[in-house]
Parts: structure tokens; sequence; C-alpha cells
């Protein structure tokens, strides 16, 4: 839809050359948003690739020209983020930014394929320059961060003496140190990155020290290995936040379809071992391809994790964007059901590399799709329902069409614009495929039936146009009480499942458990709602709505109902 405010071509463009990645963002002394980001007037790696800032005044509707932090390559200089230092002993003002670049100048690497030989933005030397009057210019000189030389690499082709590295994710200020990120490769080839794993880069005084010089860094973890994958080579772009009491938590991609988290008691020296990501300790895996997933902590002390909710593999598979709320609970992050948040209506856009932002008391998301980079204030009530989720049971009234409770005439008629969803407490007698149980009938037609595997179907069907999604297999039990939420997104064009609290995944059986189809399915136009006598006997309550439900308030009805 037009006027979807999670609609990304709705967003605020914010400045760039042609390619542009990693627009993150800080709040500067004088009230300011200043955004840095990695641009190009080429494609991603290419040899004019280098960093610039860029500020706004007015929450991204305006920004200020375009200034360089490193000039356009040859050399390369990728991945900035930036970290606000408070009250710095210089006065007001400065800002951190930490970088790639190839100081070298090296025009091609040692790689398993042509693509990854060209590229050689993702290795070098480890730099910051600084700001101190809230980005409006930056240090002539760069300064270089050791970095403590661990077995990848080692083992990379030049055995260590051209390192192989990338950097994403805000740093963090954790008990008076500041934890930079940092993503170390042991080879390119197919795919790019062929092994990776995570590391950190700590200083105890860059937030009080005025000389740039003698800003003390450690490596982190100790040891000679960082944070890898559960089996897989690939463990990457690491993203820390951390708890109330004194913890670091983690979470990175991998390409087995899951990502990664871990916890730090200890400050980052040692980390908790490999293990894919659960919504709650010992809880459901977490599903999500090879992109960027990050973890930030709200000024409320709560949590927002961005994701893809689903199993790839692959780069693929970047749009829709969901987030889940995060709540802590005996040291560890309970996480919430995912609730979609930004989508392009082409599914073949990518979205990624976002940053969060708060400024009195409203939201804000930034996020690239390599060649546009945009802003887009967030609904606050999204983020409070994925924070409340875990007790809020109220049920939802807005849109509310249709409630029923006890007996139903057969026959009821209503109209949908921008999508609807079908809200029921249910006791299957007979779980056999192909049951109707309810029917839509007119412009813009829909059918919910009973299908393999004891899932539910809902058929939609439009000016020819026929298309369906399923449930999740396994979840609905014969003569056990159920609540189900149908969900039908007329903006993004997504069906949705939401069983007995949980929004179905694709658990081990399939890639996505929510499916895109055409938008215009998603929005009947008075039809006559014929329920099925054999699904009325077993139904205990009906709620029609006229809208499409949130995650969260589905959950909540759920709730409602225990």
């Amino acid at each position: 839809m037009q006027n979807d405010p999670r609609n990304i071509r709705n967003g605020l463009e914010i400045p760039r050359e042609h390619y542009c990645d990693q627009p993150y963002v800080v709040q500067t002394d004088d009230g300011a948003w200043l955004c840095c980001m990695t641009t190009a007037r080429g494609e991603e790696g290419a040899q004019t690739q280098h960093i610039v800032s860029v500020r706004s005044k007015d929450k991204g509707k305006t920004w200020e020209p375009l200034v360089d932090i490193e000039p356009p390559g040859p050399p390369e200089a990728s991945y900035v983020t930036i970290l606000k230092v408070p009250g710095h002993p210089l006065g007001h003002g400065r800002v951190y930014a930490f970088y790639n670049h190839n100081t070298d100048n090296l025009r091609e690497v040692k790689a398993d394929t042509a693509y990854s030989r060209k590229r050689v933005d993702t290795l070098g030397h480890f730099v910051f320059k600084f700001s101190d009057d809230n980005g409006k210019s930056w240090s002539q000189k760069r300064y270089e961060i050791p970095i403590r030389e661990t077995q990848i690499d080692r083992e990379n082709p030049y055995e260590g003496k051209v390192r192989f590295f990338w950097h994403v994710g805000r740093p963090l200020i954790h008990k008076g140190a500041a934890y930079v990120t940092l993503h170390k490769v042991g080879n390119f080839g197919e795919g790019f990155m062929t092994r990776s794993e995570g590391a950190f880069l700590r200083s105890d005084n860059i937030l009080t020290e005025r000389d740039p010089e003698k800003i003390r860094w450690e490596t982190l973890p100790d040891g000679d290995i960082g944070l890898r994958s559960v089996k897989g080579p690939i463990a990457e772009e690491q993203s820390i936040v951390n708890l109330s009491d004194g913890s670091l938590y983690c979470v990175y991609r991998t390409t087995e379809g899951h990502p990664c988290h871990a916890y730090s008691r200890d400050d980052g020296k040692t980390w908790t071992a490999p293990a894919y990501m659960t919504y709650s300790p010992n809880g459901k895996l977490v599903k999500h391809p090879r992109a960027a997933n990050f973890v930030w902590k709200a000024s409320n002390g709560k949590f927002l994790y961005w994701f893809h909710n689903h199993g790839g593999k692959s780069y693929e598979g970047r749009n829709p964007a969901w987030l889940c709320g995060g709540v802590e609970k005996d040291g560890f992050i309970h996480w919430s059901q995912p609730e979609m948040v930004l989508y392009d209506p082409d599914p073949k856009i990518r979205i990624s590399y976002p940053d969060f932002i708060e400024d009195n008391g409203r939201y804000y998301l930034t996020e690239t799709q390599k060649t546009i980079a945009r802003v887009h204030e967030i609904d606050g009530s999204l983020l409070e329902g994925l924070w409340n989720q875990h007790e809020n049971k109220t049920v939802t009234r807005d849109g509310l069409v249709l409630d029923f409770t006890g007996p139903m005439p057969n026959q009821l008629k209503f109209s949908a614009t921008s999508g609807f969803t079908l809200d029921f407490w249910w006791t299957p007698r007979d779980l056999t495929p192909n049951r109707v149980l309810l029917r839509g009938q007119g412009a813009g037609a829909f059918a919910l039936s009973t299908a393999a595997d004891d899932t539910l179907q809902l058929q939609l069907t439009n000016a020819g146009a026929n298309e369906s999604w399923q449930s999740d297999a396994g979840l609905l039990k014969e003569m056990r009480k159920h609540h189900v939420a149908v969900i039908a997104d007329g903006g993004p064009g997504v069906v949705m499942f939401v069983i007995d609290g949980v929004l179905c995944d694709g658990g081990t059986q399939r890639q996505y458990g929510w499916g895109r189809i055409s938008p215009e399915l998603c929005r009947p136009q008075n039809v006559d709602l014929n329920l099925i006598p054999l699904f009325m006997q077993r139904m205990h309550n009906l709620r029609v709505y006229n809208r499409a439900l949130r995650v969260s308030e589905a959950v909540a009805n759920w709730r409602a109902g225990l």
C-alpha cells in the first residue's frame, strides 16, 4: 500500500553516491543526527569505495552535504561504524569512526575465485578517525588499531601478513570501556567469505583519553579462537549489547539457516559455547539466512532484534525485515514472537544493515538496499506490543467487524481494504484434508480448509488469480482446543498463521512459515462469509477483522482465552 509506513519506499532518503551501505546514526551534542556510511560511484567493492558522513537537523527530512571521512579510492575505505563519546575531556562533539582501510593499496588478493581476487575492501588495516565538531569535519590523520593475531589469521593465504576482516554493528560502551566488533576471515572464494569468526576490540581508555595515539586496545576473546558457529565455517557480523547484570550478549549470522548467540559473564574474555539462537533458554530455534541480524538495547532497558525470519542459507531473502522484542529474565534475554517491520513491494529488493535511533521518545530505523539508504519512523505501539507480548491478555477491538461466541448465522458480509484476519478458538474433530471450514464469496474470494499433515490452508482468489498458503505441519491435534489466527496482510502481500500464540516459521519441514502472495488477493470486497456447520460445531468463538492484525495482537487474543 502506498501509505503503509512499513513500505520502505515511504521512507526518507539519505544522501549517497551510488552504492551505499551501513547507514548508521548517532545523535550529536548539538542535537543533529550524524550518519556515516560506505558509498561508491560504482557497485559494492568498486575502487571508488570510501566512507562519508552526513548530518541532519530535522530527523532525516533534509541533510547537509556529504563529508568525506576518507576520499574516494583507491585505496578503498569501507564498512564504517561510529561511536559518540559522552562527556569527552576535549569538549563536546567527539565522535570516532572505525573502518577497514586498504592502506597497502593491494589491487588483488589470493583467493579461490576471480570475483574474490578483485575484492580488496575486506582486508588491510583497521583504523579510526575522529571528529571534535559533531561530525562537520574529521581528523586528517587516521590511527591504526592493533589486532592480536589468532589462528584464523595465521591460516589465511598470507599466513597473517595480510589480514582479512571487515566490520559491522554498533560499537558498545560497557563498564567504562568501548567494544568494537571485528569479523576475521580465513579465506575468500565461492560465496566471497569462506571462513569467518568474530572478535572484539576493547579499549579501556578511549572514553577519557585526550590523545588518540595513547588509546589502548586489546583483542577479545582470550585465546586463539573467536566466536564460531555450531558446525559450519561461517560465523560473522557479530552484534553486541549489555545486560543489566553486567553480562554481554551477542548475535551473529551463519550459513546454517539459524543465527548463533552467545553470552559472556566476564566482559568478553570468554563466551558460552557456539549455539543456535533460541527465543528463550532451551526454546524454539530462530531462523535466519546469511544476512545482518542485529540486537539493540533501548533506553527502557529492553531489547530489539532485527532479522529475516526464514531458514535460508544464502545471502538472499532479505525482504521483509522482522523485529522481536526482548526482555531480561534471570540473566537471559527472552524474545517475543516476530513482527514484520519493513518491506519492499518487490520481493527481490534486499533490505539490510539497519540502525536503531531513539529521539525524544520516538523510534526510527535506517536501512539500505545497497543503492538507496533511508530512514523510517517506527510506530511506538509496534515496539511496545513486542516488549509486552509475554504479558498482554487484552482482546484487540480495533478493526473487529464480527465477534461471535454463541450461535451464529450461516451468512455474514464484510469488506477489507488492507487485509483481514480470521481469529478463532477451535477443537478439531477431524483433520482429514480438503474439509472447508469457512468461505468468503464475492470480489476477492477466500476459503479456509484442512490440508495435508494436519494443517490449515487459506486459499485466495481474485480476477482469476488463485494462491494459497498453509500453516506448519503437526501443530493442530484432533480433539484438542487450539487458538488460530489467520492473517492476510494486504501491504506486503503476506499470509501468516499464528497457532496457540506462536507464529508459524516453517519448522524443520520448510524454509518459510509465512507466504508472500499478491497483495490484491488479501483485500476481499463485499464478500459473503459462509461458516460450514461442521466447523461451527467445534468452534468456540470467531472474530473477523477488516485489517491484518499484528502478530502481537494475535498473541494477546490467545492469551486472553487461556
